[in-house]
């Protein structure tokens, strides 16, 4: 700091507003959560001399009227700062206070617009070209008096004015629509040269109305700022297919506006950390980005959340969590797939990173939420299975099923709110298998012995109870839907003499659909490699490059710049539809595991032996992958000639080995370093 002081009288400045301890969170838009008071704590160094905060500081109000993440900022530039009045000095528990481990947020990148219109003589109509987040930057504010409104949003409406319809969240307790917010209000001093960039608020956009500005703009007069955690860069693909490359971007982009501070589901309407979310998600963001700082941030505010009984809250942070006991409060917290996130991050946290602390510091929160989902399991029925079996059978205990679920979650079609009530038992079940599977390794990995004697033993009850109550006589299993046949492969829930048969079946559903695809949140990230693993690869790639809705290349087809939270975008009858919701973009994992073959091995985490294992189709010609493990630089690039000769390159880093196999089945190993190879292929490449 000593190269920042001049000569004489210093100042020190710092701007105040509420950010996430008092301003309005999550799709409630409550205020206070963590507390009304801003307050302020800081140490300045230069050299021996440390200037500290304390009574002798002063407070003034500056041309920042109001401030707050989801409303919106409101400046005066007219406002100089008035006289100095004294501080008062709260009395904070300093022990409390711990570092972020995860990079600064910051502005990571402009973006010029494409185009300024002009829907009605009192509007105009800024297009980025790309939903982002963040905010604008606009000159030239006009005399002094003058007040500009900046309205942001991801749509237009049939005028071409901007809308913000479809992202009204509801009050559950009075049914009104609450206000988007994400409006922008700047009141001219007249200075030349005095620009606005409303540096305390972000917004999910792609278009601002801007009304009051006293001249008419051009794409040279406003700026597009991208603002989130400043991760760095680890992972790249290209292939041959440029729809499938403008995915890939498109995911990427849903990511990285979704990962400002937390992990958020839409930088817009909520902008709250759904667990379930992250969860789906964080194997693709590890292979895009360093995340581990990030997610262990994220991870410790997850443990700081949760509740006595080992329940884990839907979304984090939720300062009002406990309103998950009001009767006014319509979704309770802890719903499987969501809370699981506790145990299935840090667990790929390991297998990207091998950081072994990680999990060592949170599994007593694993522990817990198990335990929890384990109790659940043991002492609440869904009332439709007390109905139909007034006394449960022996296996019950272990049925997951009382409490509330969210279920599969955003599956193709209208939304029917009864899905909340509805017996999720079969996709809670099979979480809670999962997790214990999960943390009986953790257990091992950690020297716990007797603990993971204990969670293997509570995993092969609950899959006896899953199988039990899931899988009918002919082996059919219940419910008859993709998700279901989905995650009981990917999750081994069913026999090995039962795999052929529950993967022709989902074949079978996905023919029934038209070639399409019928999962939701929780499913969608295994489809496509639960496809290829038991020989459907073709139907795999059928449905990554379909194009009719629903299906990812539908997004593509139809200009998406970032992931859709529904299927359909704005085309169904749900609640406030996302336009930048990044989990569903999960499917580009498999472009990475599977079309460029770069795969982590369980008992190798970090990348320290890995598998390249290109799987060639979908007429994809050639397909390049690149990504900087703990080890350094992975590298896949593979290329089809003459129509029957593939020949792939892989880099190895230094400490790390690779198993390359090649689609006519030949393994070898390869050392550091770089080696290539050459196979006959199927020229059609189908």
């Amino acid at each position: 700091m000593s190269g920042l002081l001049a000569t004489g009288p210093n100042v020190w400045e710092v701007a105040l507003s509420d950010g996430w301890y008092r301003g309005r969170t999550s799709f409630t838009q409550s205020r206070d959560g963590y507390g009304s008071r801003l307050a302020f704590l800081g140490q300045l160094h230069a050299g021996e001399v440390v200037v500290a905060t304390g009574r002798d500081w002063h407070s003034s109000d500056g041309r920042v009227v109001t401030a707050d993440l989801m409303a919106g900022q409101v400046e005066d530039h007219r406002r100089l700062g008035g006289e100095g009045r004294p501080v008062a000095v709260c009395d904070y528990d300093l022990a409390r206070l711990v570092y972020s481990p995860a990079p600064p947020s910051r502005r990571v990148q402009e973006v010029r617009p494409v185009s300024v219109t002009r829907p009605a003589p009192d509007r105009q109509v800024v297009d980025l070209g790309q939903n982002i987040n963040g905010w604008v930057r606009l000159g030239d504010l006009g005399p002094a008096g003058t007040s500009v409104a900046l309205v942001h949003g991801e749509a237009l409406d049939e005028r071409g004015d901007v809308t913000q319809e479809h992202l009204a969240a509801i009050d559950f307790v009075t049914g009104e629509r609450l206000s988007v917010g994400q409006t922008d209000l700047v009141i001219s001093a007249g200075t030349e040269g005095d620009v606005f960039e409303p540096r305390h608020t972000t917004h999910g956009f792609q278009y601002v109305r801007v009304e009051g500005h006293p001249r008419r703009l051009s794409p040279d007069d406003v700026t597009g700022v991208v603002v989130h955690t400043d991760l760095r860069r680890t992972g790249w693909f290209r292939c041959s297919d440029q729809r499938l490359n403008r995915l890939h971007d498109i995911a990427e982009w849903s990511f990285r506006d979704n990962a400002c501070e937390i992990p958020t589901d839409c930088p817009q309407r909520e902008r709250a950390g759904w667990t379930g979310d992250w969860q789906v998600f964080v194997p693709t963001a590890a292979f895009l980005y360093d995340v581990a700082g990030f997610s262990l941030k994220w991870l410790r505010d997850v443990a700081a959340e949760q509740l006595p009984d080992g329940c884990i809250t839907n979304y984090v942070p939720d300062p009002h969590r406990h309103l998950a006991t009001s009767e006014t409060w319509p979704f309770h917290h802890g719903a499987a797939g969501w809370g699981d996130a506790i145990v299935m991050v840090p667990w790929e946290l390991w297998r990207a990173y091998a950081d072994l602390e990680v999990l060592a510091e949170m599994w007593p929160s694993m522990v817990k939420w198990v335990e929890y989902a384990a109790n659940s399991a043991r002492n609440w029925r869904h009332r439709s299975r007390a109905e139909s079996r007034p006394a449960p059978a022996p296996h019950e205990v272990f049925v997951w099923d009382g409490t509330f679920h969210w279920g599969e979650h955003a599956e193709p079609g209208p939304y029917d709110v009864s899905v909340l009530s509805a017996d999720h038992g079969a996709v809670a079940t099979a979480f809670l298998q999962h997790s214990s599977v999960l943390l009986a390794r953790v257990a091992q990995l950690l020297g716990r012995d007797r603990e993971a004697r204990s969670y293997d033993a509570l995993a092969a009850n609950v899959l006896g109870a899953w199988q039990k109550e899931f899988i009918s006589p002919d082996g059919s299993l219940i419910p008859d839907t993709q998700a279901n046949h989905v995650r009981a492969l990917a999750f081994h829930l069913v026999p090995d003499e039962l795999r052929a048969q529950t993967a022709a079946r989902l074949v079978e559903l996905i023919r029934e659909a038209g070639t399409h695809l019928g999962t939701g949140f929780l499913a969608t990230p295994y489809l496509l490699p639960v496809l290829a693993e038991t020989g459907y690869l073709d139907v795999a790639y059928e449905l990554l490059l379909q194009d009719s809705c629903p299906s990812w290349l539908y997004m593509v087809e139809n200009g998406a710049t970032t992931v859709w939270e529904t299927w359909e975008g704005l085309d169904v009858e749900v609640v406030s539809p996302s336009l930048n919701h990044y989990s569903k973009g999960a499917v580009i994992s498999f472009l990475h595991r599977y079309v460029a073959g770069i795969q982590i091995l369980d008992d190798h985490p970090g990348y320290s032996r890995f598998r390249v294992r290109p799987l060639i189709g979908g007429r994809l010609t050639w397909a390049d992958a690149v990504h900087d493990s703990p080890y350094g630089r992975i590298e896949s690039s593979w290329r089809i000639i003459d129509d029957r000769t593939l020949t792939l390159t892989v880099t190895v880093p230094p400490g790390s080995t690779a198993v390359v196999v090649l689609p006519d089945g030949s393994q070898l190993e390869q050392r550091a370093g770089t080696a290539s190879y050459r196979c006959q292929v199927d020229g059609s490449g189908a």
